[in-house]
């Protein structure tokens, strides 16, 4: 049975994936593993490894059982997974991989094209006094299928040596360390950019566990369309144990939909007024990739905003907002997965309810201020951006009613308002910290 995650009704569950690819296999992809604590299960479901869509199904004692889960899948997903393999050009079931009369599936042959002629991608992780979760990320990365990649990993501010120590312990080829010590998520993205020598940069977070395909998806939405620039993905929740992390995950609707998808400002507007202001509807930063010398003529991101500034957050939606201002286009990617650790505490979610909300009112500052030309295009939609993002019944905050806590939508709210004047504050601080090639950091 297909339900939504607010039909969940905020108890624990165990998260899992399915590939119903013969013989249907379930696995735990954070390495958490069942747990007798749930007892029904969020399900991501995928064939030949693209994902598919969801499940919320039974799971007694924390168990899932493969058969009964895939059957449950074919059920309730079966024009998601028709759809897919008519793309395919294959039967109404998959055939089993590898063996006689199976035929490689088409995405799995699209795949193939794009490692033989696979573009050298920078992974950049901006990380700071989290050397643990950064460990588990690092562990992923060195797990991708991709051909031709490196990492750099972006030490923050830091107060002591232990990411730098960490780092330099794993001796990963592949793995570079640099050191920013301009307080700020986006200060620390940009040191990472002008530090990359792939001509695609792919941008994750510490407290992420990247899918193994992650970059070949990336890539493959790069070569499918010439004019595409920046690129998002799925970010499916890696735990969702505690009601703080159930309550952010109804709530940041991290999952953007499992169909590809392309927009722009010209012909490939998508059916929504608010566009292009609403870039939060097309993907994230812990998951988002970007032609490097496009991002760079475009100067990077706003270091007035983002997580560790006044502003709290808003530099990857003013990067996603700065791509489509430059008539190029973004393109959602479901295949470009990664698994997001929520914090487990409530004081976190009320933290991050606030910053929410001053992350937004200082996005669509940082907008104004850097492409005015669409001051009045603001202005004749605020009414409507205002219910939006406000109104109990808008598009952002349809289902949440009575799951929500009022108190963390007043405090978002006051965060919005302050969120203007927190972003003029954070931009006379970073005054001339634009461009990063000369920021004051080392590498190792």
């Amino acid at each position: 049975m297909t339900r939504t995650l607010a039909g969940a009704q905020l108890t624990p569950l165990l998260v899992a994936e399915i590939e119903l690819s013969e013989p249907p296999t379930i696995t735990y992809p954070t390495g958490t593993g069942p747990g007798d604590s749930a007892q029904q299960a969020l399900v991501l479901v995928r064939l030949h490894t693209a994902p598919i869509g969801t499940l919320v199904t039974g799971a007694p004692g924390g168990v899932l059982d493969a058969a009964s889960c895939a059957s449950a899948a074919w059920a309730s997903l079966a024009a998601q997974l028709g759809a897919h393999l008519e793309s395919d050009a294959l039967a109404c079931r998959p055939p089993i991989p590898g063996r006689p009369g199976g035929s490689l599936p088409g995405c799995q042959r699209e795949a193939a094209a794009v490692h033989a002629a696979a573009p050298p991608v920078t992974v950049i992780v901006a990380t700071r006094e989290r050397p643990h979760q950064l460990a588990a990320c690092l562990d992923s990365l060195a797990q991708l299928d991709y051909p031709d990649y490196e990492v750099v990993v972006v030490d923050n501010a830091p107060e002591s040596d232990a990411t730098a120590g960490m780092v330099r312990h794993r001796a990963e080829p592949h793995v570079r360390y640099a050191r920013e010590d301009q307080r700020g998520l986006a200060a620390a993205h940009n040191r990472g950019l002008w530090l990359a020598d792939g001509s695609l940069v792919a941008f994750t977070d510490d407290d992420v566990i990247v899918d193994r395909h992650w970059l070949t998806e990336i890539a493959r939405a790069f070569r499918a369309d010439p004019a595409v620039a920046c690129v998002t993905g799925l970010i499916m929740s890696a735990e969702l144990q505690t009601r703080a992390q159930i309550l952010l995950e109804a709530h940041g609707q991290f999952g953007k939909g499992y169909q590809r998808r392309v927009v722009d400002c010209r012909t490939r507007r998508p059916a929504d007024p608010l566009f292009p202001f609403t870039t939060g509807r097309l993907g994230s930063g812990a998951n988002m990739a970007f032609d490097r010398d496009t991002l760079r003529g475009l100067g990077g991101f706003d270091p007035a905003i983002g997580a560790g500034t006044l502003a709290r957050g808003g530099d990857d939606l003013a990067a996603f907002f700065a791509v489509l201002a430059a008539d190029r286009c973004l393109a959602y990617q479901p295949g470009a997965l990664v698994w997001h650790r929520h914090r487990r505490d409530a004081a976190s979610l009320t933290s991050q309810a606030y910053g929410y909300g001053v992350g937004l009112g200082a996005y669509v500052a940082s907008v104004l201020a850097h492409h005015p030309s669409v001051i009045g295009q603001a202005v004749r939609l605020a009414p409507a951006g205002l219910v939006y993002a406000l109104h109990r019944d808008s598009p952002r905050n349809a289902g949440l009613a009575g799951i929500w806590p009022r108190r963390l939508a007043r405090l978002e709210r006051r965060g919005m308002l302050f969120g203007p004047l927190a972003y003029g504050i954070s931009r006379w601080r970073t005054r001339g910290v634009r461009q990063p090639r000369g920021a004051v950091g080392a590498t190792a």
